[in-house]
């Protein structure tokens, strides 16, 4: 345990007899709560509006950053309040009702306590967001604060978020915070025309962008990330279930049922979540989706593992620096860590992690809190699971609880939108993901990447089409075609693509791609996990056909994970039609034998033979000689194992 955030926060003594895994109780989810919450508050302004966290402001300016500190941490007040049946030892509420009161006397004017009007997106639109969290906030303490105001600061405060109702959302999960602020609205009293349309319309949105296998896209676009837990499942099962809507709650919770049979898997044993997608400063707030089927019930793990996954992710951010010795969550992973952060990221941003505390709306006895701890998906027998709906194969290996994604799904790439090398995300971008590495910097080579370069320029993988996926017993594929772009010279060379398919079994990871319309001169390069050389986890990329002897790259900026990185890198000279065929493998166990390195084109145990016949490569295991065989045909790939 992190000592300085255990003195910070007060977390009491371990419990290990209830919680074997972790330690972690309700009463550390509270102290957690008031800790993070009592830290904050010593930034309030004068009347309490605003939270002016220290910091280099987001792109929405410092007053529009206060409101956020406001807001997301009345979310947890909100959550730990309400968890409590409405004891607020710390008076916690009292504090956000006068700060309600002077954020919304004269909104829009530049003073030190008026909150920003909510306007479009594109012209001021972060406090759209930040509606939703006051409106949940004002929604889970009804009875302790709002049924308490006067009359005119009730008004007031519904003026306010009508603005929400009044202007257009991003085009994306952002609909849903119109879709919260109406739902209060409604709860006490307030629903109108206009309330009624804004449900309407993200219902509406919220079912064209439903893929299946409980997951949603972000927009209309290829987006899977973090955003289905903590926004696009919560909001609307939370909604149904604070209104006790049972058809509603029917719906979404067998969505999010289905969702949490692949999400929960993406933990790793030590309560990581993966490193993956856009806004990882949220942190915990990953693992608000798994909290919220405990709560509800709609969930296919047990109590006792939901409360694994929900403490270990806690756990492992208190102990690896998220909180700094202000008692503040920092811009960052483990601690500071720039490029994990988007231009929208300010000072108060990481404390959407607040949506973590949905677990306390259950009550000591709850079987969440009540039941013991049981292990973890990713702490079981080596799973390989494909989720077809947005193209992911997901690895985990229960030896050192590492779980890995294969990405060949989820871009975050609007259907309007061009494919410029200059704006590849290394969040979305990449091969793979894992719960122990990090991506490189864009500055830095890239890892876990299939690249071309022509006339000196390296391509980028933008927008992923999938081309299929599925999984056995023990095995799994996932395949993917990209337009490679460049950065320098003409974005594209005719007739130029790149697909690729990852075949996984235990810790290892068949990588064959097939390069078509290579001009001459063209070079294709594929690189593995990022890791610190002298660190614990390990990574082997080793070519098996058509690569040249590997190389050690150094990525300076490290990632998330690791101040320094090196990452492993094959290259060949290809023209027209090329089939090439890797093997990668990434370990945290210090038992495991990874490969020894030879030169290339050997084999070795994991590999006994490989053969490529034009466009079909075939692959013997050597541990029990199961073949796999991978066809690339017009626009198409077959995998067949056996």
């Amino acid at each position: 345990m992190n000592a300085s955030a255990g003195d910070l926060f007060g977390l009491p003594p371990e419990d290990r007899t209830s919680s074997p895994y972790t330690g972690y109780t309700r009463a550390h989810w509270e102290a957690a709560a008031d800790g993070m919450l009592e830290a904050a508050w010593k930034w309030a302004t004068p009347g309490g509006a605003r939270l002016d966290l220290p910091g280099p402001p987001s792109h929405s300016g410092a007053r529009s950053d206060g409101l956020e500190g406001y807001a997301r941490t009345f979310l947890a007040a909100g959550f730990r309040v309400a968890g409590a049946g409405g004891k607020d030892p710390n008076g916690l509420l009292e504090r956000y009702a006068d700060g309600l009161d002077a954020g919304t006397r004269t909104p829009g004017r530049d003073d030190a306590e008026s909150w920003p009007l909510i306007l479009d997106h594109h012209v001021q639109g972060q406090p759209m967001v930040e509606s939703a969290s006051v409106a949940l906030g004002l929604r889970l303490t009804r009875p302790w604060l709002w049924d308490r105001l006067a009359s005119d600061v009730q008004d007031r405060a519904e003026q306010w978020l009508r603005g929400a109702l009044r202007h257009v959302p991003a085009g994306n999960n952002w609909y849903l915070f119109p879709y919260t602020v109406a739902g209060f609205l409604e709860s006490v009293g307030r629903g109108d025309a206009v309330t009624v349309r804004a449900r309407e319309r993200a219902s509406a949105l919220l079912e064209h962008w439903y893929r299946g296998d409980g997951w949603y896209a972000d927009g209309d676009g290829r987006a899977f990330d973090h955003y289905n837990g903590w926004a696009l499942h919560l909001y609307p099962l939370l909604d149904a279930h604070l209104a006790g809507d049972e058809k509603a709650s029917a719906h979404h919770g067998a969505r999010l049922r289905e969702h949490l049979e692949s999400f929960s898997l993406m933990f790793g044993g030590d309560g990581a979540p993966l490193h993956f997608g856009r806004s990882l400063t949220y942190r915990f707030a990953a693992s608000a989706g798994v909290a919220l089927g405990a709560v509800t019930g709609h969930t296919p793990l047990t109590p006792g593992a939901s409360r694994r996954v929900v403490s270990g992710s806690l756990r492992y951010f208190l102990e690896r620096g998220a909180v700094g010795n202000d008692g503040l969550l920092s811009l960052g992973w483990h601690g500071p860590h720039a490029a994990t952060l988007q231009t929208y990221s300010g000072p108060a941003s990481p404390y959407w992690a607040s949506k973590a505390f949905v677990g306390l709306l259950s009550p000591d006895g709850h079987p969440l809190w009540a039941s013991p701890e049981e292990a973890a998906p990713s702490e079981g027998p080596d799973r390989v699971l494909s989720v077809p709906a947005a193209g992911f194969l997901v690895q985990s290996t229960g030896a050192d609880g590492v779980v890995r994604l294969h990405n060949h799904g989820s871009d975050h790439v609007r259907p309007d939108e061009g494919e410029s090398a200059a704006d590849e995300d290394p969040h979305y971008a990449r091969l793979a993901y894992s719960t122990v590495t990090g991506p490189t910097s864009a500055e830095n080579t890239a890892d876990n990447h299939l690249s071309v370069t022509v006339g000196g320029a390296r391509s980028a993988r933008r927008r992923i089409r999938p081309l299929g996926s599925g999984h056995g017993d023990d095995w799994g594929w996932a395949a993917s075609w990209h337009l490679p772009v460049f950065p320098a010279g003409p974005s594209t060379v005719p007739g130029l693509r790149v697909e690729s398919v990852t075949v996984a079994r235990g810790r290892n990871e068949l990588r064959v791609h097939r390069v078509l319309g290579a001009p001459d001169g063209a070079r294709a390069e594929l690189t593995g996990w990022a890791t610190d050389p002298e660190g614990p986890v390990r990574s082997l990329l080793r070519g098996l056909y058509g690569w040249e002897v590997p190389e050690d790259v150094r990525a300076p900026q490290g990632t998330a994970f690791a101040r320094r990185a090196t990452v492993p890198r094959l290259g060949a000279e290809v023209t027209g039609t090329a089939v090439l065929v890797a093997l990668a493998s990434l370990t945290a166990d210090p038992e495991a034998a990874l490969p020894d390195e030879a030169e290339d084109g050997a084999l070795d145990e994991v590999v006994d033979r490989v053969e490529v016949a034009g466009d079909t490569a075939t692959v013997r295991w050597a541990e029990d000689g199961a073949r796999t065989r991978i066809a690339f045909g017009r626009g198409t790939v077959t995998v067949d194992h056996g």
